[in-house]
This record gives C-alpha cells, structure tokens and sequence, in this order.
C-alpha cells in the first residue's frame, strides 16, 4: 500500500489478516470519501490471498476506532444527487466488506460513531473494549442527517427494530455493557487482549444470524411493525415538533427496509440522505457542529498558558459543588472548596458522591473509579491546602464588596500565581479587580446551572487581565469539558443580555393576559427546549432576576420587566422549583416531579389569564427582542463575532439549533426582514422593539453576519 494510506494490511503467522485504521496527521480517524480506493484494494488482495482466514479491522490510534465520516464531503456536495452518490459509495464499500467469504471482525476502542459504526456493522462480528473510552452510536440525526451507508439496515437487523430506533433517532451512544447487552457486539474484553480476542473470533466459523429476543421478533412483524413505527411516530412528533425532518426520513427508511427487503432499504437510505443533506435545517446543524469545533480549537490568545495542576473553589452551593464534581470526574484535577462552616463543604461533597454513584450505578464507571475521582475532592473552612493552587474559582453570591473581599484573601494566601476567576453572572470583572494586587490574574468564568449539564462557560477577561490568564482560563474551561466562549466584561456579558429582554417580554405576555403554559408552548413549538416562564423557574426566580437591575443601569428602560411582576412573585415566596413553587406548582418529589400551572398567579400580577395571541405572535416577540439585543452585542463587540454568538446562544441557552444560532437564523431571514418584523413590532407594541442601528446600517448595505464564503462548513 502507498506510504500515506489511512489503511494498511498484515497478515500474521495463522494467516488472520490485520486492517489497521490510521489516517495520518490526525488525531481522530475520519472516514473520506478518497478512502475507498485504499479500502477496495486491501479487499481485493483479501479476496486473492485463499490462504487468508479470517479479518480483523482494528484502530492504529491509542483512543478512537472511527468517530465518523468527514463531513466537510456533505459541505462539498452541490445537490441532493451528488449527496445521494456520497451515500451509495459507502453502502457499496460495506456491502464489500460483508459479502467476504471469511469471518470478518471489528476489534473497537474508543470512539466508534456514524460511519464507524457502519463499517463495523458490515463486519460479521464485533468486539469491544471495556474502557470508559469506548462508545457507539449513529448520531446523524444532530446533524440533521441518516445513516448513510446502510446503518439504518444493518442496525434494526441486529438489535431489533424498537432498540434500533431508539438509537438512531436520538443518537444515544452506548457505552461497552450497554451494547453487548443489545446485541450490538459479542463480546466485551480488556483492552490488553483486544486485538488477541478478535483474532480468536476471526479463526471461528463466520456467524451469519443471530436470534433476536421474542419482542423485537414480534415488533418486526406486520402489526407490531405497524404499531411500533404509529407510536414512536407520534412520540417523536411531540418531542421535534416538526422540526427536524430527519426523525420523520428514519422512520420512513427503516420501515422501508423492513417491510420491502434491504434493497429496497438501501435506496431509500440513500435518497433520503440526499435530500436531507440540502435542508436549511442540516446545513444550520452542520454549521453549530463546524463553529463549536472551531471554538474548541480557539485558544483564547496567543499566550501560552500557565500549567494546571490543582485548582480551589470558594463556596459549596450548588455552582460550586458542580465546579468541584467536572474538575475531578472531567479534568482529573485536585480540586479543594473552602466554604465558611462544614455544611457547605459536605453539601459539595455529597453531590458529587451522588452524581458519581449514580454513574456506577449504570454502569458508566465502576465503584474504584468513582472512589479514585471522590478523592480529588477535598474540603476546608480556611485557606489551608490553598498554597499552591494554580486557579481559584469563586462561586460565592452575588455581592460585590465579598467578591472583591475573596480577590485580596486568594492574594494573601494563595501563590503569586494563583488565577482568580469569579463565577459571577452579573458583576463586572473589573470591578471585582479594582483592589486587586495582580489584576492581571483575575478573569470572569461564568458557568451555567446545572454545571455538570450545561456544556458553555464564558470567560470574561477585563481590560487588564493578561493573555498568558485567558490562555490558561480556556484551557481549565476545556479541560472540564466546556466549550468556551471568550466575551467582553460588558454589564449580562453575552448569554444573559440577550437573554434577559426574551424572559422580560414574556412576562410583558403574562401581564396582557396570556396564560403561562400558551406562552411557554409558543416558544417550545417555536424550538427551545423549555419556555421562558418554565426556564425562569428552573433557574430560580430569586436567582434568575438578580441580573436585571444590573442591565437596566447600564443600558436603559429596554431591560424594564413589567412594574412590580417581579417584587408581587418574590414577595409571595414563589423561587420556582427549588421551593416548589413559581409560576407553575411542583410536587415534593423533586426535580423530576410533574409541574402544573398556578393559577393565583394571574391575580398576583394583576392579569387575566385569557389572552388571544396566537403562539406564533407570542413566540414573535419574546425572540425578536433575543435577536435585536443579539445584533447590539456583536456591533459592540462583546462577542468575537456570529460563530461565538451562535454558539453561545445554542449551548447556553438552547436557542434552536435547527435555526443555527440568532445569527444564523438573521442571515436566513434576512437582515431587512428582521428590521421590517422589529419596525412592525415597535410600532403595535412601543420604542423597545425598535432595530438597533447595527441592523438599520446592516439591512440597508445587504450585508450578513457570518460571511458570504461559509467558512463555517470548511473544519
């Protein structure tokens, strides 16, 4: 094989040929589509040599087998056929893989994703490691896309059609127990003996059909078949809202298979995959997956940053429990909190044990794990074991006069070097330095709740904080699984200004009458994960009102909530679900109980619950004044640019991926439309709809705010 090729072949002494996966000059193995050339000669030496055995595909890379297919070949794609050919190639390359005369396993480690997956599913067997590295999925349908190359075939086959649906509709990836329990793999072993075991595997007896359990044999039937693909039909309706027209092509094609035979499957998978390709919505996912790589690649600055070898949190709340639980189960760092009595620090404690346990308890992780990570947690009521910390985080309330309090102890009692970052979400990071010794060393890093869930942190660098502190700051951020976002230190920053005026108008609905579950359904059919009202309880009433008297000094009567809305639910001790009760009412269950609608809230807030805008009118509003105060943030430069923007708005506050981002979502529409609906608005409703002079100048030059070259669909 030439000297750069991403797959070379050995064949061993009891004649067992070896294919080892290894694209040079990359970390992760990627499928491309120039691969099937290399592919399709090692099989036909495969097919040449009658003293071969058996086959083993196995990764040359330390801690992945294929994380999926280069999508950079969708980007490239001009029209649906060429999508739809991208599609038959790979059917074709697996369906060469399959058709071998001798058995041919798959020995995975690590990440086995897409169309990974897919070319271990044309396998004959697979076998996979026990690591916490290993995982297997098919998460196209993120990407507004199908399996492509036969897994929407091959999996329902294996597993059985309800676990095949399951996966391929959601994306959920399974960890080694989880699939061999599926059937997805036949065995689960050290990685040691990985490739030893595949060997073994290879020299048996090809196996070419495994008994599926009862149910899944009765679910591929005509009626269960008709009754399954009904009800997840209508489940998956529910939950996308018509959103993704992914779900509903999935469905299509798996039935298709099912019920007219894996040809007919196979075209369909194609075609689909074709067509999906050149939806809005795929091109707007593919751009989120394209930018957040981006982000995470982004240093922050050109600095080289400090080494990270301990970090300390002030405060055991709930954020700083959450800071402590991702920097010892994602970055493996000691991590010591200070909190001012024992309670906080056993709280802490006792949160991560919890979230740890319940991993163990899935089997994620085993109890010596969840022990070794336990013990990087530590706790103490004064700065003893604080020394030589490299990075103190700060997650004590809300007060300014305290967070600089905690900047001149960090200075006395931490090491010259120490980081401070305040985990504030209102304050300005120069404020909070004012006193500072070394203001060089303090930054904003501001997580979202709950720390564990929330994949965005924004890091907050004031004027004077240096760039060797940014570099370090990203790093830690992306060391505990974070995608970071670097703002300007401006009042809200970024997620919350564009949030606060969405959450404001909503409550602006409430007090002319609309009912709060007709506000929250609008904007939930409109693409948020949860609505605004329902958000705000989440969070917490008390918590999540804090940041507007901030906003309101610093930019005006546009960050106004309705008068006494706030002071009449506060004053009535509604914090939403943390004490089960808010604009909804929730059981004593805890976070997962149902909630419904407290009605004596209308008479609380002066309203009468019987408002007569549609959802679309409601939904109209609350966004518009996200996307206009969205503009202003970009013209200000508080953001890098529409990348950081979007990304900021998709995994802080779940703005509808499928729309790609504000900025995105602006440029779909276009920058004089969103002027023209913001000018409609201001008109029927007041002054703060009104376009800021950002898109007046933008709508009036034709300009957009991500580049006309889409640089955001080149990795």
């Amino acid at each position: 094989m030439e000297l750069n090729s991403a797959f070379t072949l050995n064949v061993r002494l009891d004649n067992v040929a070896v294919v080892t996966i290894d694209v040079p000059d990359e970390k992760m193995n990627i499928l491309k589509a120039e691969f099937g050339v290399q592919v399709r000669g090692i099989l036909k030496q495969i097919r040449e040599n009658k003293a071969i055995r058996g086959v083993v595909f196995i990764s040359g890379k330390p801690d992945n087998f294929i994380a999926g297919a280069d999508i950079n070949m969708i980007a490239r794609a001009k029209n649906a056929q060429e999508a739809e050919d991208l599609a038959r190639q790979g059917q074709q390359i697996m369906a060469e893989i399959y058709s071998l005369p001798i058995p041919v396993i798959a020995a995975i480690h690590g990440a086995c994703l897409g169309g990974g997956l897919e070319l271990a599913l044309a396998c004959h067997s697979r076998i996979c490691t026990d690591d916490a590295k290993t995982i297997l999925g098919l998460p196209e349908v993120q990407l507004g896309l199908l399996p492509g190359s036969g897994g929407t075939q091959r999996l329902p086959r294996l597993v059985g059609v309800s676990t095949a649906l399951e996966m391929i509709l959601s994306g959920k990836q399974l960890r080694p127990r989880q699939a061999l329990k599926a059937g997805l793999v036949d065995d689960v072993v050290p990685h040691s003996i990985l490739l030893e075991a595949a060997v073994e595997q290879a020299l048996k007896d090809r196996v070419t059909s495994r008994h599926l359990p009862v149910r899944e044999r009765i679910l591929a039937g005509p009626l269960g078949r008709s009754l399954l693909f009904n009800w997840v039909g209508k489940k998956t309706e529910q939950k996308t809202k018509g959103n993704y027209p992914a779900t509903r092509r999935i469905l299509d094609v798996i039935e298709t298979g099912l019920s007219q035979g894996a040809s007919s499957g196979y075209a369909a998978e194609a075609k689909a995959f074709g067509e999906l390709a050149m939806t809005p919505e795929s091109r707007a996912l593919r751009s989120i997956f394209f930018a957040s790589t981006e982000v995470k690649k982004d240093p922050g600055s050109d600095a080289t940053p400090a080494p990270l070898q301990s970090v300390g949190i002030l405060g055991g709340g709930l954020m700083g429990g959450g800071i402590a639980y991702v920097t010892a189960s994602k970055a493996a760092l000691p991590v010591r909190i200070k909190d001012i009595n024992p309670k906080g620090i056993n709280h802490a404690l006792q949160y991560s044990w919890q979230l740890l346990d319940q991993k163990v308890k899935r089997r994620h992780i085993k109890r010596g794990e969840c022990d070794r990570q336990l013990a990087l947690i530590s706790g103490t009521t004064d700065y003893r074991g604080f020394q030589h910390r490299d990075v103190v985080i700060e997650a004590v309330f809300e007060s300014l006069e305290l967070k600089q309090q905690m900047v001149a102890e960090v200075e006395q009692f931490c090491a010259p070097h120490t980081i401070f970052a305040s985990n504030t979400s209102s304050l300005p990071i120069g404020d909070i330095a004012t006193h500072a010794a070394r203001p060089e060393q303090v930054i904003g890093l501001h997580f979202f709740s709950p720390v564990e869930k929330m994949p965005l942190v924004e890091v907050i660098p004031h004027a004077g904080t240096s760039p060797q502190t940014v570099a370090t700051v990203v790093k830690l951020a992306k060391k505990l699984g974070k995608t970071p976002v670097v703002v300007a230190d401006k009042a809200g920053f970024y997620v919350n200004r564009i949030l606060a005026p969405y959450i404001n108008e909503a409550m602006r609905l409430l007090t002319e009458g609309e009912k709060i579950e007709h506000v929250d359904n609008a904007l939930v059919k409109f693409g948020f994960p949860v609505g605004p009202i329902q958000l705000l309880d989440e969070v917490g009433i008390d918590t999540g009102t804090k940041i507007i008297p901030v906003l309101e000094a610093s930019y005006g009567e546009r960050f106004s909530p309705p008068a006494n809305i706030v002071s009449a639910i506060l004053n009535d001790d509604r914090k939403g679900r943390k004490n089960g009760r808010g604009f909804y009412l929730y059981a004593a269950k805890g976070r997962k109980s149902k909630k419904q609608v407290d009605p004596s809230v209308y008479g609380l807030i002066h309203a009468s619950g019987e408002g007569k805008l549609s959802a679309q009118q409601c939904a109209e509003r609350c966004v518009m004044m996200m996307l206009n105060e969205a503009a202003r943030c970009f013209d200000e430069q508080v953001i890098k640019g529409a990348r950081d923007g979007d990304i900021g708005a998709v995994f802080g506050i779940g703005f509808p991926p499928f729309l790609g981002g504000p900025f995105r979502y602006m440029d779909n529409l276009g920058t004089s439309e969103v002027v023209a609906i913001l000018q409609r608005l201001a008109t029927q409703y007041g002054p703060r709809f009104t376009p800021c002079d950002a898109l007046l100048r933008m709508a009036e030059r034709g300009q957009t705010f991500w580049p006309a070259t889409e640089p955001d669909l080149v990795s």
